[in-house]
C-alpha cells in the first residue's frame, strides 16, 4: 500500500493520534508491516512519530491533545502550571506539559516535548473540560487547585509571581475540592496554601 493510500485510511480513524496497532488493525497488515509503513509515511511529511508506537496524522498537533494517549487506558488533562499558562493566569511558559492523571507519577518524553504526569486520586479527578479532538484542559480554578495540592503534599510553599484570575473565577470551587481531602493535614496545607496564592493574586490586581 503506498503511503498516500494508507494517509488516507487511517484518517478515516477520526482521531489526531493513532496507534501502531490501532494503525495496523485499520490497514489489516501485521504490526511490523505497519510500522515500515508508517516510518515510509513520516518520510513523506505526512505524519509525525510521538514515541515509540504513537504516532500523530496532524503536523503542528497541538501538544495539549497528546496528554490522554500517554496515560492510557488511564484519562488525563492538562493542569497545573502549563493549565495557569494556557488561562494567562501566569506569564511563564512551562518548558514541560503538566498532566494529571490516574495513572502513576512519571516524566514522559515525546518528539514534541516533556510530558510531567502527575498522580491524583479518584475523588480529585474532576474540573476539566474539551474533546477528543481539542484536548481536555482544567478549568481555571482546578489548575489553580492542583498546583496547590501537589505542593503541598511534598510540604512545598507555592509561590505564584504574577498571578491573576480570571474575571469570573469562583473561589468557591476551591474549598469544594479541598473538602475531598481525605487528609486531615493535607487538607489545612492545601487550605493554607490556595488561600496564600489568593492573596497573592490580590496584591498582584491592586499593584
Amino acid at each position: 500500500m503506498r503511503a498516500t493510500d494508507a494517509y488516507g485510511e487511517l484518517l478515516r480513524i477520526g482521531r489526531p493520534i493513532v496507534l501502531t496497532r490501532e494503525a495496523a488493525t485499520r490497514l489489516h497488515a501485521s504490526v511490523s508491516a505497519t510500522s515500515h509503513v508508517l516510518r515510509s509515511m513520516e518520510q513523506a511529511g505526512l505524519v509525525r512519530r510521538l514515541r515509540t508506537g504513537l504516532w500523530t496524522l496532524q503536523g503542528d498537533v497541538d501538544p495539549f491533545i497528546v496528554a490522554p494517549y500517554l496515560t492510557a487506558p488511564f484519562p488525563a488533562y492538562v493542569s497545573f502550571w502549563s493549565a495557569l499558562a494556557r488561562h494567562d493566569m501566569i506569564e511563564q511558559i512551562p518548558r514541560e506539559i503538566s498532566i494529571a492523571s490516574l495513572d502513576r507519577t512519571r516524566h514522559v518524553k515525546t518528539t514534541i516535548g516533556t510530558y510531567s504526569i502527575h498522580h491524583l486520586a479518584p475523588e480529585l479527578f474532576d474540573g476539566y473540560s474539551g474533546s477528543e479532538e481539542s484536548g481536555y484542559l482544567a478549568i481555571p480554578e482546578k489548575a489553580l487547585f492542583d498546583t496547590v495540592y501537589i505542593r503541598a503534599a511534598r510540604a512545598v510553599r507555592v509561590y505564584f509571581p504574577e498571578l491573576s484570575l480570571p474575571e469570573h473565577f469562583d473561589q468557591t470551587q476551591l474549598e469544594q475540592w479541598t473538602q475531598r481531602i481525605d487528609t486531615p493535614r493535607q487538607r489545612t496545607l492545601v487550605s493554607r496554601g490556595l488561600e496564600e496564592a489568593l492573596r497573592q493574586a490580590s496584591r498582584e490586581m491592586l499593584g
